[in-house]
Order: C-alpha cells, then sequence, then structure tokens
C-alpha cells in the first residue's frame, strides 16, 4: 500500500494528497473544542429554538456526569432509541464523555430486531422519547427485562409537538431532566482514540444484524476524512453554513458525515425529526447553504410543482448517499439547483468514508469516484482476496484506512472473513480504472438498498415463515422508482392454505419488521426454484425480474 503514489493521485487537486494524515482524538472533544472556538453561535436549530454551542457542551456534560451519577462505568453500553431530536446530541455526546459506548436503535426496527440489538449489545439503559408510541415500546422492553431502566426525554419540552405520545411510568423509568438533575462534578473518565465508541449494527449473514465496533479513532479518522476533502473541493465553510438535517442520527451516514462534521466545524444544523419535501424547500429559500439527503427526499423534493422555479440562490452544498440516484432525478436537480449531485460510496463498517466523485469530474457521474484521503482501496480477485487485480478487472473492493471498524461484535468468525490481516472485504463487486476510479457493478450479499436503508431478505423471510400458511419464501430486491429497490416476497403456500394476499401478509408482519421491510410486492408460486443440491435459490427469481424490467422498459 503506498498511499503517496495511489493510482488516484492526479486527480486529487493542489494541496491534497492521498497519504494526508487523519487526525484522530475521542468523538466529545469535538464539542468541547467547538463550545471554545464558536461559543454563542448556533450548534442546533430545532422546532424554532435554537441552542449554542457553549449551551451544547453543558447540556453534554450534565448528561455524562449523569451517566455516571447513575452508576455506569467505562465501557457500559448505553442505547439511544431516538428519531431526530435535540435528545440525541446530548446523549450521544454524554454517554462517549462518560466513557460508554452507544448502541444505535432505529425507531423504525421491529420487535425482533430491537431485542436482538439489546441482547447482543448487552446495553443496560435505554434512552428514548415519547415521541409517538416511542416510549410505550421502549416501557416494553423494560417489561421484559431486557434493560435495567429506560430515561425518557419529553417531546414538547422541546418546543410545539404534534407527535408527543404518552409517558409511562413505573419502576425504572426516569424523566430526562430529572435524570439531568443528578448530575454531579465528578472527574470524566480518561478515553482514548482507541476506546470502542459505538456498536452500530449492520446486515449478518443469519439474517440478524451484527455489531460493527467502532473506535473513537474510526469515527474522528473518517470525520477528518471527509473535512480534507471538502475543504479541498469547498464544500462546507466552517462557521458559515446552515446544514438542513432529515436524515436519521441513528444512521451512521447522517452521525458522522454530517452531525460530527458540523458541531465540529461550528455549522449550524437546521434539525428535522420528519422529512417534508415542502419543508425541505422552505427551509432552503429561508437561507440554508446545505442539504445532504437520501435519493427519496431528491425524488420527493423534484416532484413538488414549479421545482425548477424554486430559489435555490443559498444553496452551496448537496448531496446524496444511501443508494443509486436515478439519473433522470439527477438531471433535474441539477437544472433547478445548479448543483450536480455527485456521490460517493460508504460502509457503516468504514464510519462511512470511502470514495467521492470529484466536484471536478462530473463525467464520472456512474462510478462511486475516487478514495476520500487516509484510505486505501484496491480490486481483489473473489476467489483469492490476496491476489490484487489490476485497473479494469472486477473483483472484490477492499479497504484499508483508520477509519475502518475493527471487526464485528460477538461475531468471531464473520470478523475472521472480512476483516483480514490486508484489509476489509466490502462484499461489492467492481472495478478500479486506470485513473483510480472505483465502479460497482453487484453486490455479493442479497442486502436491498431502498430509501437508503439497508434491507436483509433473510431477516424478512424469516418473519414471513412465521405465517402458519407458509410453506417457502424467498425475499429479493426489485426496482421501485422511489425507492430505488424494494423488496419482493416469493411465497409457497402450504397444501390446503387459503390465498394470501399482499396486504394480508403486510399486515401479519407489521410489527414483526420495521415498515421500511416490509415486501412491496408478493407472487405466489407452486414452487420456488432450487440449486443442484436442493437448496432454495435466488439467481432465477433475480434473472427473471430483469428480463420482466427489461421488457417493461422497452415496451
Amino acid at each position: 500500500m503506498d498511499l503517496a503514489n495511489a493510482p488516484w493521485k492526479g486527480i486529487y487537486p493542489p494541496g491534497l494528497s492521498p497519504d494526508a494524515k487523519l487526525d484522530a482524538y475521542p468523538v466529545h472533544d469535538i464539542v468541547d473544542r467547538a463550545a471554545a472556538e464558536w461559543s454563542d453561535k448556533t450548534a442546533f436549530r430545532f422546532r424554532g429554538r435554537t441552542t449554542s454551542f457553549v449551551a451544547l457542551k453543558g447540556l453534554v456534560d450534565r448528561c455524562a456526569q449523569a451517566f455516571m451519577a447513575a452508576g455506569l462505568k467505562k465501557g457500559d453500553r448505553v442505547a439511544l432509541f431516538l428519531p431526530n431530536t435535540l435528545y440525541h446530541p446530548i446523549a450521544f455526546f454524554g454517554a462517549v464523555k462518560a466513557g460508554l459506548v452507544v448502541v444505535h436503535l432505529s425507531p423504525l426496527d421491529g420487535e425482533i430486531v430491537l431485542k436482538h440489538k439489546i441482547a447482543d449489545s448487552g446495553a443496560r439503559v435505554l434512552i428514548t422519547t415519547n415521541f409517538e408510541k416511542m416510549a410505550e415500546r421502549a416501557a416494553s422492553l423494560l417489561a421484559g427485562g431486557l434493560v435495567e431502566s429506560v430515561i425518557i426525554g419529553d417531546d414538547a419540552a422541546l418546543g410545539a409537538s404534534d407527535g408527543a405520545g404518552p409517558k409511562p411510568e413505573g419502576t425504572g423509568i426516569v424523566d430526562f431532566k430529572a435524570f439531568l438533575d443528578q448530575a454531579g462534578d465528578a472527574p470524566f473518565p480518561t478515553v482514548t482514540p482507541d476506546d470502542l465508541a459505538l456498536l452500530q449494527y449492520t446486515g449478518g449473514t443469519t439474517g440478524l444484524p451484527k455489531g460493527a465496533m467502532l473506535t473513537h479513532r474510526n469515527l474522528s479518522s473518517s470525520v477528518s476524512s471527509y473535512d480534507l476533502w471538502s475543504d479541498a473541493f469547498d464544500l462546507m465553510r466552517p462557521g458559515e453554513d446552515r446544514i438542513v438535517l432529515f436524515l436519521p442520527l441513528f444512521h451512521i451516514y447522517s452521525l458522522s458525515a454530517v452531525m460530527l462534521r458540523t458541531v465540529k466545524n461550528g455549522i449550524e444544523t437546521i434539525l428535522h425529526t420528519r422529512f417534508d419535501a415542502e419543508t425541505a424547500l422552505r427551509e432552503i429559500e429561508a437561507g440554508a447553504t446545505g442539504f445532504p439527503g437520501v435519493p427519496t427526499m431528491w425524488i420527493a423534493m423534484a416532484a413538488v410543482p414549479d421545482f425548477e422555479k424554486r430559489n435555490f440562490s443559498s444553496l452551496r452544498y448537496c448531496a446524496s448517499g444511501g443508494a443509486p440516484l436515478p439519473v433522470e432525478v439527477a438531471r433535474k436537480i441539477k437544472s433547478g439547483t445548479g448543483h450536480s449531485l455527485l456521490g460517493g460510496w460508504g460502509m457503516t463498517e468504514t464510519s462511512p468514508a470511502g470514495t467521492n466523485i470529484p466536484a471536478t469530474r462530473p463525467d464520472m457521474v456512474g462510478s462511486i469516484g475516487v478514495p476520500l484521503p487516509g484510505i486505501w482501496m484496491d480490486i481483489v480477485a473473489l476467489d483469492d482476496p490476496d491476489r490484487v487485480l489490476p485497473p479494469g478487472e472486477t473483483g472484490e473492493l477492499r479497504i484499508v484506512g483508520p477509519n475502518v471498524a475493527t471487526g464485528y461484535y460477538n461475531r468471531p468468525e464473520e470478523t475472521a472473513a472480512a476483516f483480514t490481516p490486508n484489509g476489509f472485504l466490502t462484499g461489492d463487486i467492481g472495478f478500479m480504472d486506470d485513473e483510480g476510479f472505483f465502479t460497482i457493478v453487484d453486490r455479493k450479499k442479497d442486502m436491498i438498498l431502498s430509501g437508503g436503508f439497508n434491507i436483509y431478505p433473510q431477516l424478512i423471510e424469516q418473519a414471513i415463515y412465521e405465517h402458519p400458511d407458509v410453506e417457502e419464501a424467498l425475499v429479493i430486491g426489485v426496482a421501485d422508482e422511489y425507492r430505488g429497490e424494494a423488496a419482493k416476497a416469493f411465497v409457497k403456500l402450504r397444501a390446503g392454505a387459503e390465498p394470501l394476499a399482499l396486504d394480508a401478509l403486510r399486515a401479519f408482519l407489521k410489527g414483526r419488521l420495521g415498515p421500511h421491510e416490509l415486501p412491496a410486492a408478493l407472487e405466489i408460486r407452486d414452487a420456488l426454484p432450487r440449486t443442484p443440491v436442493g437448496k432454495l435459490s435466488k439467481l432465477e427469481l433475480k434473472q427473471e425480474e430483469a428480463e420482466r424490467r427489461k421488457t417493461a422498459l422497452a415496451s
């Protein structure tokens, strides 16, 4: 690995080198430094109320002290079960400052996944809010003995709320304000860059998520890499920009590529709980300078009547990640805003820094770009991950860098298979050209990318198998104009079973799966394809769907 002479060196602008040193530090230092440098400047705007960097530091310090006063020790796990709310940055930074390990839970998680993440991580405490029914769901986890205590932030306390639900009471349930009030003044523990900061769950071969172990070094190195790239292309301006954020903070893209960077760089984050296309456009017209989103957000915004007549004069930075953006939508965004959504690539396991398309090379849309500073990537043979392939040959993407996770928690076999001595094997199949641009052509895994979320077919299949009339089930991703991909279920019913419709199946799966995981299509078959040795096979189904889509596009 010779970063100084990386194939993509010639693509970098003057003053930036592929072998740039990436600063690493405890993640909570971001808040301390921001408070010192940016002081009373607004860090977060939420429901019309502002929180300065100094005020944020005060809340974070109190939260860290409260965790310590509650008896939590360095290395203990704290689960955050939160939508986009000011409680998230307070709890996240407070937890890591107290030396704790954050475990992100998603409001979209079904019961199966929630229980698995908590049990697997060993989280003792759960932080949530009474937004919609989240507090009630958290209380049921407490009642089931999965956690020892639940701390509930009052959604209405943060401003006018149309989603505040009931606040359960009882043993083990604590109000967030009362929790902060118990803060003491004990010295904070020493936290090093190599301490574990976050268990961020991603797909597992068993169908249940596995926790990527991300250290403070992983997260801060990722921020440093993004910042070097951003500075070179003038994408974000420290102390000046105002970023609209609808992306969920429990997702690694929003957490690391956006929130950690905005706080570090004195940038105002205009935080919203729910995405609404008209609201997003109004925020931009009100002076927001940046909008990071996923394809579904940009598709919805581009579909607003008179989109191209809206005022985008303040917008300097916009990005799309999580899934491919349809070319026709990208063209409409470019026509309306004047900005190209160039995109890039990253994974939970890479914190998620990986690649980006330089602003100087819009001709390379369709590729994933070149590696970010301080990160090495290459292509290795599918049958021998130690054999590096030359430009133009297709194999598996491999990545090396201080941003790459240390492994999967409680998964030694999967860790050994993916985190090799020579780099992390991503599971993505593609090639590198002579200039150092990488292109992905397929995925080794069957993971579905839907609206920026990762959906795992085996998990859906497991839930479908709970239906009493189902004998066999396979799930694959199919093209979806809005989400990019959606799940389609192929089912063989038991003999004598009544017909099963999509609506009925979705109703059965509700609660077992998150709403984003519910199948968008269902096909009942007399038999499902199998391999020569008798295993159920998805290959034929994928080929059929590809041919079906090809025929539809041609007609």
